[in-house]
């Protein structure tokens, strides 16, 4: 008769388990990317662009959420490739969904200072993509490695946005979308969870507040508490451009908090109530929250997995694309 420790083995599948996950998130998808893609080229990229992001928030907090929303609507659009950095008549960032984006100083500053040291090798996709990990570890949000590696696209088109998820869509609209870029449920809760950090304008969500649906009242599913604080920020035609915290008491903190208001009705696009009260995404809003009789997520751990997914949609590599020398222009 054979005889098994099986304390031996259990602990050996935990180690293959881990394995397995450093890999995925150090070897992504066979992309082309690798972590420490610049170790030997421009070794000081990732800590320049790193103490950059940190420089700016410093003096400007709002840039942390502006980053990580730049980094998602590049790659939504010819995947993660910088085409969201270019500016002029017609480029992506003319588009209405983009319109209010901020950091771009941030991506610009960084390629300066990496030019002046390392000319022609660290991509504005790369930076891009370093500034979105580090604009969480400055709101006190958890780290994760990056692979880099990205090179730049060489087309920039307002037309191509409409694929941008929208805040009045359904969570079966957003799921299409995700999914044609290779992300799932899980993935779209996660993502969207960036919301834990910036705020919205009063225009995209007032409607909630006064003629939901056109049925001459609020939308039901918003706490009645709440409900009288947000109409007293945004009254009916009112400013629209007024800004309000898309986590309540938490804006510049990278947490849990974003899902706990949701589950009390209290969140403010209506994209993101509404991930609570569909039962495909509530499930993962409960576990993100750890509530009892669902198997537990660690949020921060998971939106970097979740990250380095999205990264890595359509990205071009090797002698595809360009090295631009200014992020805003193509060469």
């Amino acid at each position: 008769m054979a005889y098994y420790n099986y304390n031996l083995i259990n602990k050996m599948v935990i180690i293959i388990f881990i394995l397995v996950l450093v890999i995925d998130v150090t070897m992504v998808f066979g992309q082309g990317t690798r972590v420490g893609f610049y170790s030997s080229t421009c070794p000081r990229a990732e800590s320049i662009v790193q103490s950059t992001v940190r420089s700016h928030f410093q003096s400007d907090p709002t840039v942390a959420p502006g980053l990580l929303r730049m980094h998602f609507h590049d790659c939504f659009v010819q995947g993660c490739d910088g085409s969201i950095l270019i500016s002029g008549a017609g480029t992506e960032r003319t588009a209405p969904p983009n319109t209010n984006l901020r950091g771009f100083e941030v991506i610009d500053d960084a390629k300066q200072q990496i030019e002046a040291v390392c000319p022609g090798v660290v991509s504005c996709a790369d930076i891009l993509a370093l500034a979105a990990r580090d604009s969480v570890l400055v709101t006190k949000g958890l780290t994760w490695s990056v692979p880099t590696g990205r090179r730049d696209g060489r087309v920039s088109s307002a037309s191509d946005t409409s694929n941008l998820p929208g805040f009045t869509e359904s969570v079966d609209a957003q799921k299409q979308k995700f999914a044609a870029k290779g992300l799932n449920t899980q993935d779209l809760v996660t993502l969207v969870g960036g919301h834990t950090i910036g705020t919205s304008a009063c225009q995209f969500f007032s409607y909630r507040l006064y003629n939901f649906n056109s049925t001459g009242g609020p939308d039901p599913s918003i706490d009645a508490t709440f409900l009288s604080q947000l109409q007293a920020l945004c009254p009916q035609n009112g400013d629209g451009s007024k800004r309000v915290a898309l986590d309540t008491g938490s804006v510049n903190n990278f947490d849990t908090s974003y899902f706990s208001n949701l589950r009390n009705g209290r969140g403010i696009l209506e994209s993101d109530q509404i991930l609570w009260t569909d039962a495909s995404t509530k499930v993962f809003v409960q576990r993100y929250l750890g509530l009892r009789g669902f198997l537990g997520l660690r949020f921060g751990l998971e939106f970097g997995k979740s990250m380095v997914k999205m990264s890595n949609i359509e990205v071009l590599t090797g002698t595809n694309g360009e090295i631009r020398k200014v992020c805003s222009a193509f060469n």
